[in-house]
């Protein structure tokens, strides 16, 4: 009898020990890991930051705070024409992106037809495969069908691998959608048309001002694919930094980057916002 009841106590005293090591694990392990891979991601571009602001030429060294580095690449000519095509590329992709993968999304989402689960892993390809991939067999089209690279070619390759992304963020929003609203207003009167434009794409708005952002921001920091598809006179931002960087760094650098990723910082947590609401 006694060897039975301790037998019987001590299998939930196993048990019990097991959950407070798995409870400890989760609370503390896994808690130091996660700060252990934001410190791995984000103490790089914190230290990039500062040397923006580093008076000294070599990046290397710290000689005290100054901002002539922010001046002198306000003042480069060549800077300011990379960006200035960044953000026509930019702009353009992502109205036609944002246009297309939004119709795409309403597409598959709404509408059952013949060939609809081959298009629906087709719209995945772009975020499947890796960039190298997507930039090698865009660059073969184009030089298959004779098309000069250019800054076309290049809005061509973003417009490609935005749609996907804009679909996605919009399918997810028209999946939490209430199809009684739209039911209704067929019930009161409304046609297509006027159901869409009054119901549908209202409550479709935050949605597609996230994708919109997205795509923005997916365009203006694309660096592999456009390197492969940018003719010659078409340098973005990103390929400008990249033919920098080979001839060493310096604090223009340092201050350049800085300000891509505060700006796709912010238009990232915009996005995020956005969805939110």
């Amino acid at each position: 009898m006694t060897t039975t009841a301790l037998k019987g106590t001590a299998v939930p005293q196993q048990k019990w020990d097991r959950h407070r090591v798995r409870i400890f694990f989760n609370k503390h392990v896994l808690t130091i890991l996660a700060i252990a891979i934001f410190l791995f991601l984000y103490v790089p571009i914190l230290i990039l930051i500062i040397y923006s602001f580093n008076e000294n030429r070599f990046v290397s060294t710290w000689t005290g705070f100054s901002v002539q580095w922010y001046r002198v690449l306000f003042e480069d000519e060549q800077m300011a024409s990379a960006l200035r095509l960044s953000l026509w590329v930019a702009i353009w992709s992502t109205i036609v992106s944002t246009i297309l993968g939004t119709l795409a999304a309403l597409a598959m989402e709404r509408f059952r037809f013949k060939g609809r689960l081959a298009f629906d892993g087709m719209l995945y390809l772009p975020i499947i495969i890796p960039d190298i991939a997507m930039a090698l067999s865009t660059l073969l089209f184009f030089v298959v069908l004779g098309i000069a690279l250019s800054r076309y070619t290049i809005l061509i390759a973003h417009v490609a691998f935005n749609i996907a992304f804009v679909a996605i963020i919009v399918r997810a929003r028209l999946a939490d959608m209430d199809d009684s609203l739209e039911e209704a207003a067929a019930d009161l009167g409304a046609d297509q048309w006027i159901t869409f434009r009054r119901i549908t794409l209202p409550l479709l708005a935050p949605g597609i001002v996230a994708a919109a952002l997205l795509a923005f921001t997916l365009s203006l920091d694309d660096f592999v694919i456009t390197f492969f598809v940018a003719g010659p006179g078409s340098t973005t931002l990103p390929v400008r930094v990249y033919s920098m960087i080979r001839f060493g760094l310096s604090p223009e650098v340092n201050a350049v980057s800085t300000l891509m990723f505060v700006a796709s910082t912010a238009l990232v947590v915009i996005s995020l916002l956005a969805q939110r609401r």
